[in-house]
């Protein structure tokens, strides 16, 4: 097991945060097992952490705080520590999001990022085989915070009628991610859009985009391809971004009738089937 005191705090947020953990419970006079114990979790996990071999959550980092009253010090440094395990060339629009007022995306394959479930995120994340799958699903999760802020960014997202029917991690995983989707129309701040098979050919036949709009800064305009994200704030890139999406939603069913084709695939598609599955006789 690696040395925490080889650890260098200045070299990553994590190290950081592992260094810092194992300063403050030893100034409390507690030893890995004792503290997990009170922060319900075993010591293991505790050494696991401050060698940097577990990525901590935000509920191990709340539970720390209260345990060793740190005043917040490691609820605010996790989401320096989940952030930074997002991908390099991410996150700079992970920041850039962070930082939207208006996030408009259209969505060709998969549910929007922000509005994906833990097993969903989960079963997206795995297909690329990372080596720390846990610390990606974690970071997606963190992102998502930015919805739960007293003033979140507007986020209005069309979905392609396909990605209701493209069971990413099962039926159950599928049913429940739908059944969030069907949550957003009372928020305030978020509506969901499907485009849906009718609509046929359409502005973004490319594929998705995101457009980021901010109360200070140039609109930015997000897209990836297979291996990287790329960002621009070219105003006329921009233009044609604005008029595609606006394309989009005119095609899109409105934010009702959506709602009530996501409960329709959900139901038909993903419901509950009490009797074994009907097999084919050859």
């Amino acid at each position: 097991m690696a040395n925490i005191h080889s650890l260098d705090p200045s070299a990553s947020p994590l190290d950081y945060f592992g260094w810092e953990l194992r300063r403050q419970r030893e100034a409390n006079d507690l030893k890995q097992g004792q503290l997990g114990d009170i922060i319900f979790c075993t010591g293991s996990l505790v050494g696991q952490i401050e060698t940097t071999k577990k990525i901590p959550t935000r509920d191990f980092a709340e539970r720390v705080d209260a345990a060793l009253g740190t005043d917040g010090v490691f609820s605010r440094l996790v989401g320096l520590v989940l952030r930074s395990q997002l991908p390099t060339w991410f996150q700079p629009y992970a920041e850039m999001e962070a930082r939207a007022a208006y996030i408009s995306t259209y969505q060709a394959q998969l549910v929007y990022g922000l509005l994906q479930t833990e097993e969903y995120a989960r079963a997206v994340l795995a297909t690329g085989q990372p080596d720390d799958l846990e610390g990606l699903v974690a970071a997606r999760l963190e992102r998502q915070r930015i919805l739960e802020r007293e003033r979140p960014p507007l986020a209005w997202v069309i979905l392609d009628e396909a990605a209701l029917y493209r069971p990413i991690g099962g039926r159950d995983v599928m049913r429940n991610q739908l059944g969030r989707l069907l949550d957003c129309p009372g928020h305030r701040w978020t509506r969901v859009q499907v485009l849906p098979f009718t609509a046929g050919e359409h502005a973004s036949l490319d594929g998705s985009f995101t457009v980021m709009r901010f109360n200070e800064d140039p609109d930015i305009i997000y897209t990836e391809d297979l291996i990287s994200g790329h960002m621009t704030a070219s105003p006329e890139t921009i233009r044609e971004a604005s008029r595609r999406y606006a394309h989009l939603q005119a095609a899109a069913l409105s934010v009702e009738d959506s709602a009530a084709l996501i409960n329709r695939v959900m139901e038909e598609r993903y419901g509950d089937r009490s009797r074994p599955e009907e097999r084919a006789v050859a």
